[in-house]
C-alpha cells in the first residue's frame, strides 16, 4: 500500500489524442501523440488488441500518467502511461463523462 503523499507524486492529466498509429513490429502496441493543453506528448500504450480501430480513440479525452520517466519502448520513447481498467486481461480506456480542458489535473 502506498500513503496518500505517495498518491500526491503521481501527475495524472487528461490527454485529448491527437494521433494513434500502430507499432511496426509489435502486436501489441500503438503509438499515441496527446495534447496536454501547453504541450504534445507521446506515449506508448499495450492496446493495440483491444482497439484494432484505432481512428475511434483520436479526440478522445483520456487521463495519463505524466509525470514517469520516459521509457523506451520498441524502439520510442513513451513520455507517460495511459490509465485504463483491467477487463479480464485486456485494457479498457477510460475517459471523463462530460468535456473537459486537456491538460487538466485529476485528483
Amino acid at each position: 500500500m502506498i500513503n496518500i503523499n505517495d498518491f500526491r507524486k503521481c501527475d495524472i492529466r487528461i490527454g485529448k489524442v491527437l494521433s494513434a498509429e500502430r507499432v511496426f513490429g509489435s502486436e501489441k502496441l500503438v503509438k499515441i501523440i496527446f495534447d496536454l493543453g501547453m504541450e504534445q506528448r507521446q506515449i506508448i500504450a499495450g492496446i493495440a488488441l483491444s482497439y484494432p480501430d484505432l481512428s475511434i480513440l483520436v479526440g478522445k479525452l483520456i487521463p495519463i500518467v505524466a509525470n514517469l520517466e520516459p521509457r523506451k519502448l520498441m524502439g520510442l520513447e513513451s513520455q507517460g502511461m495511459v490509465l485504463a481498467a483491467d477487463n479480464e486481461g485486456k485494457p479498457v480506456i477510460l475517459t471523463p463523462l462530460s468535456e473537459v480542458s486537456p491538460g487538466s489535473i485529476v485528483k
